[in-house]
């Protein structure tokens, strides 16, 4: 049985024994959920980024997964409260999961829903991607790590990479290209003094 809900900004709500999914279906709710998103902090569309990962993986591939949400973590989300450096991707039984990303619930969060800031989140995928990302991840020193988070027409994605650790020199070498950077600015800014 589902249930479907109208929220005070137009969105539909569908629960049902799976969780809750929100819809918006029609172009009126479309053009109130695209004025939504300007309202987020990131202007680009981006929710959250992982630059802990850039600065510990090499990433070889990267992947645009779904991600199953309940409707508090869409709210807390459009507010910017999540966080991803903690975060790793986990593949059991065929699937994919984030774990240890962290969306903080709204004060506002509903009193009837049991809010869990670090629940397990299934990615949604191809099975033929997946299956190909199994392969490549039993390899050695393989992994999967989650880069972003971001809106596209009105859903959130998690960017996923697959990535190989970095080893320390190669963290060194990063450090020194950017430390190379910054000089490189401060003196082309000094210049147009």
């Amino acid at each position: 049985m589902c249930t479907v809900f109208i929220d005070a900004h137009g969105f539909h709500t569908i629960a049902g024994r799976t969780g809750i999914v929100e819809v918006a279906d029609s172009p009126h709710i479309s053009a109130m959920s695209s004025s939504k998103k300007s309202n987020t902090p990131a202007r680009d569309g981006r929710i959250a980024e992982n630059k802990k990962a850039a600065f510990n993986y090499a990433f070889e591939e990267r992947h645009e997964c779904g991600l199953v949400l309940q409707g508090w973590e869409i709210k807390a989300l459009r507010a910017g409260k999540v966080q991803l450096t903690e975060g790793y991707v986990v593949i059991r039984e065929g699937e994919l999961f984030l774990i240890g990303c962290l969306i903080n619930p709204l004060r506002t969060a509903s009193t009837h829903v049991s809010a869990d800031s670090a629940r397990t989140r299934k990615l949604l995928m191809h099975k033929a991607e997946i299956l190909r990302l199994i392969g490549k991840v039993e390899q050695k020193g393989y992994t999967l790590v989650p880069i972003n988070l971001h809106w596209k027409n009105g859903r959130v994605k998690c960017e996923v990479a697959l990535a190989k650790g970095k080893g320390e020199h190669d963290k060194r070498d990063t450090i020194k290209e950017r430390e190379g950077k910054r000089e490189v600015e401060r003196a082309m800014k000094q210049r147009q003094r």
